[in-house]
């Protein structure tokens, strides 16, 4: 095995080590947090946050998606026109695999794993306002609601992805030159204007 392949291989099982560790606090804190918020808020308010919380899965599987359906002829040349976001959108296609897996896989089983949880205490919280129901029955048929909006939602986003990839990819890269700017938060790399790092 050549040298760098080595390289390339070290790197591989770092990010899958780094992103294994940051996926499990991740989904831990952001589990809790959700729990107890919904915990203490009305059910009305409850479910509101409970579909905000699968449209940001389908959101970032949408991005997942249009990023590595992305073509880099037209970035490329936004970038070359100096066009805010086009240089971070071809980072952001270069590096498809890791973007892929973050949003995808990352975000999007985070957002799976906290809408669990917050239907879960929604259906106790029910269940103890109205004691009649059956907990069971409302359980089936609101974990029933969770996959059926958040497959059907990622299967009408799989549509606009890869229809729209490279202008939805410039759109989260001209997002992500904004936040740069308001933040000077560094999330795609190395800007090599002017020879330096940004």
């Amino acid at each position: 095995m050549s040298t760098k392949e080595q390289k390339e291989r070290r790197k591989a099982v770092r990010w899958v080590v780094l992103i294994t560790m940051w996926t499990f606090f991740v989904a831990l804190f952001f589990s809790f947090l959700s729990e107890m918020v919904v915990r203490n808020l009305q059910l009305s308010i409850a479910y509101i946050i409970l579909v905000f919380i699968i449209i940001i899965g389908i959101v970032f599987d949408i991005i997942g998606i249009a990023v590595t359906a992305s073509d880099d002829k037209p970035l490329n040349g936004m970038a070359a026109q100096r066009i805010p976001g086009a240089r971070e959108a071809v980072e952001l296609h270069k590096n498809a695999d890791v973007v892929s897996n973050f949003c995808n896989d990352v975000i999007g089983d985070i957002c799976g794993i906290i809408s669990g949880a917050a239907g879960a205490v929604i259906v106790v919280r029910f269940v103890t306002l109205y004691p009649n129901l059956k907990g069971a029955t409302l359980g089936i048929l609101l974990s029933s609601f969770i996959a059926a909006l958040t497959v059907g939602g990622k299967a009408l986003g799989k549509t606009v992805a890869i229809k729209k990839a490279s202008e939805i990819t410039f759109r989260v890269g001209r997002f992500i030159n904004l936040f740069h700017k308001k933040t000077s938060i560094n999330v795609v790399g190395n800007d090599k204007k002017n020879g330096r790092k940004r």
